[in-house]
């Protein structure tokens, strides 16, 4: 499994929030919602320091990240971020 972060959104965190070299942030599995595999569950995203980290990258020096425990919401898929220009907020497909 793979997260990637197209440019925008890049740019989107280092707007939205602020983020720089050394922070990490988290992609989670969250109850509400829904998303393409699981009812009732939906993709999350804060800050956060990492407890055991599943699937991770690093993009000028941040980190993004998956804990171990959330991996099974991926459906092994990979995880792909960008941004809805429309309406300026993250974008997530599976890959």
């Amino acid at each position: 499994m793979d997260i990637t972060l197209t440019e925008k959104a890049l740019q989107w965190f280092k707007e939205e929030m602020e983020v720089a070299h050394g922070d990490t942030i988290r992609f989670y599995a969250r109850y509400g919602g829904s998303s393409p595999f699981h009812e009732g569950f939906s993709l999350g995203m804060t800050r956060e320091e990492p407890i055991e980290i599943g699937v991770q990258t690093v993009v000028d020096g941040v980190t993004y990240y998956i804990e171990a425990k959330d991996i099974w919401f991926f459906n092994n898929h990979n995880l792909h971020v960008d941004v809805n220009v429309t309406i300026d907020e993250l974008q997530y497909d599976y890959r």
